[in-house]
């Protein structure tokens, strides 16, 4: 019974250790059936002998597809191609003329980027940060390019394929093959291309011989219309009745002008003009860009324009004597024009992105690289991106105003304009003051006109301690009174000695004045007449200094008696 234990006991052991094995064959299978997908051997296979047809990567995939198109022998080419859709007796005639015109798509519309075309066989994507979806995995397809024709998305795309027995390989996968035709009809050789010489297709740095040929000339034919476009939108606009709409062509001639070139070319390029992967891809984002940058800035300028109006027939020229409504009323229509323009910026953005197909290529980058973002956002664009949020919050908070006087280290001036990053202020000599916004609202500063205009004006005089208050009172009244810059003179006018040394008294008068500007002018007219009443009246009462007789000799006998 004992030698039954024994043997028992070590059947159980024997099934305990190969539990995990078993258990790990299905998923062990199931985990490397995900790296490829499974395809017919007819489809995978290959000529022996063939050394140019490799396909152990993406990036030798490629590479092989493109020399063995170049050299001709499209037939090879065809063993890039996954041909499962088509039927099998077509594959051999059909395969050829595919790879044939797929080589050619890709050379109009593919720039590739050899560095991040994976060379592993798994397509493994070794860099990355922690956040990154596809960091460290491996991969059974990827894509190169997505097209937009006719308003379809048309992907070429690489798939690993596998059959049983064989090594994986990356072929172009069948959707790709099913849009080959369309991609063909959109993107292939325009009608011209026929009559070009053999000599001029040789390439040259990436580009064909007659492209640069054709580039320059197309690039001065755009410049002339371009310069002819906005001439003709100034004549236009010189004829226009209402002086606002006269001004919203001036300025809108230069953007209207990119707009009209952007959609020549853009007219040109769909028109049969086909350039190689290297020119389109550049050219057809940069004319994309230029449009969308053009509309932007016309619209804009017939909205300066408009508001500009606006202001002009409403308020008229902002200073402090202006209503605090007029004033808050000029002030909301910068903020307006700062909306307008976040939001321009925010859809061209947005169209550019849409338009270009980057959403789904930045997409997992703008997230996985988000934290550095933050981090160069907040070290290169802190001043710019501050001076912008402190803008938004003056043209929102309004804790000035377009108009307002305001004392601002030491310099009384009015608020001229809140731009994005700087403010524009208008001293009362005529001089500009430009201070950035958030240095502005980080200091200090009176705003004369925070509620109303109003100021209360104080003229200060220093004269002799023999001067009677009483009596400069009363002609301070009489002159307040009689003055056209004084407001509510039963309530806002007074005066009194506000300070005293051994040499004078100070005397200050007070007095109400509807706004800043009108005070100062106001206190100047009345300090002149006080002073013109001491000179004729009590020409006694200006500061004096006094000796005492004999202070020297008082001083010379305390001297000698010290001794």
């Amino acid at each position: 019974m004992t030698g039954a234990r024994i043997i028992g006991m070590r059947l159980a052991a024997l099934v305990l250790a190969l539990a995990p094995v078993a258990a790990a064959g299905p998923g062990g299978a199931q985990e490397a059936a995900a790296e490829w997908y499974e395809a017919p051997a007819e489809i995978v296979s290959a000529p022996q002998n063939a050394t140019d047809i490799q396909r152990r990567t993406p990036r030798e995939s490629v590479r092989n597809f493109i020399e063995v198109s170049d050299a001709g022998r499209h037939d090879a080419a065809a063993y890039f191609l996954n041909l499962s859709d088509l039927p099998q007796d077509e594959r051999a005639a059909a395969g050829a003329d595919l790879a044939r015109q797929l080589a050619i798509v890709i050379d109009r519309q593919l720039w590739i980027d050899w560095a991040s075309l994976s060379a592993r066989p798994d397509a493994m994507q070794e860099h990355g940060g922690a956040n990154s979806a596809l960091a460290g995995k491996a991969r059974r397809d990827l894509g190169l390019k997505l097209a937009q024709v006719d308003g379809q998305a048309y992907e070429i795309r690489l798939g690993r394929y596998k059959a049983e027995g064989a090594d994986p390989v990356w072929l172009f996968t069948p959707q790709t093959v099913d849009n080959i035709p369309v991609l063909y009809r959109a993107f292939g050789p325009a009608w011209f291309e026929r009559h070009i010489p053999d000599q001029l297709t040789q390439r040259v740095a990436g580009l064909r011989l007659w492209e640069w040929i054709l580039l320059p000339l197309m690039l001065g034919a755009l410049f002339g219309l371009g310069w002819a476009a906005q001439r003709l939108v100034g004549f236009v606009g010189a004829r226009l009745p209402k002086s606002y709409l006269r001004q919203a062509m001036e300025r809108s001639r230069v953007p209207m002008g990119l707009v009209v070139v952007a959609i020549a070319a853009q007219f040109m390029l769909e028109l049969g003009v086909s350039f190689s992967g290297p020119a389109t891809t550049i050219l057809r984002p940069f004319l994309l860009i230029v449009m969308v940058s053009g509309i932007g800035l016309t619209a804009l300028r017939v909205v300066d324009a408009i508001l500009d109006r606006i202001t002009l027939r409403v308020i008229g020229d902002i200073d402090d004597t202006r209503s605090l409504d007029e004033r808050e009323l000029y002030t909301s229509i910068y903020a307006v024009r700062r909306i307008i323009v976040l939001l321009m910026v925010g859809i061209a953005i947005i169209v550019v992105l849409s338009r270009l197909n980057l959403f789904d290529t930045l997409g997992m980058s703008l997230l996985a690289s988000a934290g550095l973002l933050t981090v160069l956002l907040g070290i290169a664009g802190q001043a710019v991106l501050g001076n912008i949020m402190a803008s938004l919050q003056i043209a929102l908070a309004k804790p000035i105003r377009i108009g307002d006087s305001i004392l601002f280290e030491d310099d009384w001036a009015y608020v001229e304009s809140i731009f994005y990053t700087f403010l524009r202020l208008r001293t009362w000599d005529e001089r500009r003051i430009i201070v950035p916004v958030k240095y502005f609202v980080s200091q200090p500063f009176e705003n004369w006109s925070v509620t109303d205009a109003r100021i209360l004006k104080t003229i200060t005089l220093f004269l002799d301690h023999k001067a009677d208050i009483d009596t400069l009172r009363e002609v301070f009244f009489d002159l307040a009174k009689q003055d056209e810059g004084v407001i509510e003179p039963e309530e806002h006018l007074f005066a009194a000695v506000t300070d005293h040394t051994a040499h004078g008294q100070e005397m200050s008068f007070y007095a109400m004045s509807p706004d800043p500007s009108t005070g100062w002018s106001t206190a100047m007219r009345l300090r002149e007449k006080l002073l013109a009443h001491i000179r004729e009246n009590h020409p006694d009462w200006w500061p004096q200094e006094r000796f005492l007789s004999g202070a020297g000799e008082g001083s010379r006998k305390a001297a000698a008696a010290a001794d």
